[in-house]
């Protein structure tokens, strides 16, 4: 007589483990699917949150600049060595071109790097142009404010909020253009 493993009940180890094995595998794929969709799922409404704080922040910011002073299209050209532009040859030295909305200041800041300014008052008030202080400072006549040359136009009176107008200057020898940036 032949014994049976059915007839003494015996089980075959390795394939209740394997099975047992495959069904926590099986488990584990499922518990792991789950939470890949749920983090995915929280990934992308945290991407979508942060990619609109960038938006209202980055366009909050470039309003108020657009609104202070009319943008006008400027391409002024002039040589350093024109008898009208001496002061501007040395570091500190400037000089006063025609153009813009009521002239442009260039001021030589090292003899390679030159800075532009709009003399138009950046409040939009007055109708003469700022005057050039103290080789720092462009000031509004009108209503004394006064706007930081060394730190591209920035207002440095109470209550004013929009800088200069500052001009992008291109040097090549002793020619110097200025535009809009």
């Amino acid at each position: 007589m032949a014994i049976n493993n059915k007839d003494l009940n015996l089980k075959n180890p390795i394939t209740e483990n394997s099975n047992e094995i495959g069904l926590q595998m099986y488990k584990i794929f499922v518990d792991c699917k789950r939470f890949h969709s749920n983090t995915s799922f929280i990934l992308t409404k945290k991407s979508i949150f942060l990619f609109a704080c960038m938006l209202f922040f980055a366009c909050a910011d470039n309003t108020q600049i657009g609104n202070c002073l009319p943008n006008i299209n400027l391409e002024v050209s002039t040589d350093l060595n024109n008898p009208i532009n001496i002061n501007a040859q040395t570091p500190g030295g400037f000089t006063i071109l025609n153009g813009g909305s009521k002239g442009i200041l260039l001021f030589n800041i090292n003899s390679t790097s030159f800075v532009a300014f709009d003399l138009l008052c950046p409040n939009n008030d007055c109708s003469t142009p700022m005057t050039f202080e103290n080789g720092l400072t462009l000031k509004c006549e009108c209503d004394d404010s006064e706007y930081s040359v060394h730190l591209g136009g920035a207002p440095q009176t109470n209550g004013s909020n929009c800088p200069a107008r500052e001009y992008r200057v291109l040097k090549n020898g002793t020619s110097i253009r200025i535009t809009n940036f």
